[in-house]
């Protein structure tokens, strides 16, 4: 059954994907006013999400955003496809970094890093980044279930050298890579909720209490890693603009969760300020009357 489906929808995948961007931005407008005003698809979830976050805006203002994300949702999934495709100097043209020479600087320290980010503006293009640095590129990813369109996938993405990992995987590639002296920096987007079951902090994001990845954390202070926050802008539509942070050099001088503490504050930040590009699809606030009382 996989590799039926495979076999009709991926040759629709890639006459979609060797289109011009002029082309695919235009069935990107048309899948807008399908997906928005037809379909509706989680358009309560983003509604909702928006109100929470910025109870002080008026639903007119809210749906103004709301509108503007879809243009933009429906324009991340057409570059996820282009991305079957695209040149490397597509790419690198489309895709700037502002101040990579910090990662490089970090690297002459010995030290592996850890890149943390939100699901924000474009983020699958970042795997260009592995062409700048000398650090091995490592990406944590979701296994998709389709094993035909998974080998696709990771194909498609480590064309530019950075290797997709399972997040299932990732430490023991870490762990590896520490013993060995490789030196390597790990892709990790930290801005979702995690499992209940694997939950160990609870903290205020938009003044409402989640649950919050401690991973990057966690992975920082037990193999000795530097922590550096990855922020993304739209400059238009299809280009974009990475600038590199330092959060720390010795995430074992920090008590436990203020590291997360910070890389939060960065995001609803960055989101404060554009918040038409954040994943609002995603139910980031459905654990919000969930926190133990000891939290």
């Amino acid at each position: 059954m996989n590799l039926l489906v495979y076999i009709l929808v991926y040759p629709l995948i890639w006459l979609l994907s060797i289109l011009p961007f002029r082309i695919l931005y235009f069935i990107s407008d048309c899948f807008y006013l399908l997906i928005y005003y037809i379909i509706g698809y989680r358009k309560k979830v983003v509604y909702n999400n928006l109100k929470l976050v910025f109870p002080q805006k008026t639903s007119k203002e809210i749906v103004e955003i709301q509108k503007r994300f879809y243009h933009h949702f429906v324009d991340i999934f057409i570059e996820m496809i282009k991305s079957f495709t695209i040149s490397k100097e597509e790419v690198y043209k489309r895709y700037k970094y502002t101040n990579v020479a910090l990662l490089n600087e970090l690297y002459k320290d010995g030290k592996s890093t850890i890149l943390m980010g939100p699901h924000y503006a474009n983020w699958e293009w970042i795997m260009s980044i592995d062409s700048f640095v000398e650090y091995k590129g490592y990406a944590a990813y979701t296994k998709v279930n389709n094993r035909y369109f998974n080998k696709k996938i990771l194909k498609s993405r480590e064309k530019f050298g950075t290797n997709l990992i399972q997040t299932s995987k990732i430490i023991t590639e870490i762990q590896y890579n520490n013993k060995n002296n490789i030196q390597s920096m790990y892709g990790l987007l930290s801005d979702q909720s995690p499992q209940l079951k694997r939950t160990y902090y609870w903290r205020d994001f938009f003044g409402v209490k989640v649950p919050v990845h401690t991973g990057g954390e966690m992975l920082a202070k037990k193999y000795n890693l530097n922590i550096v926050y990855m922020s993304v802008k739209k400059v238009k539509r299809g280009y974009y603009e990475t600038t590199f942070s330092l959060i720390t050099k010795d995430a074992s001088k920090y008590p436990n969760y203020e590291l997360t503490d910070i890389f939060i504050n960065k995001v609803e930040e960055q989101v404060r300020n554009q918040p038409e590009y954040y994943f609002w699809t995603h139910k980031r606030f459905k654990h919000k009357d969930k926190a133990p009382a000891s939290s």
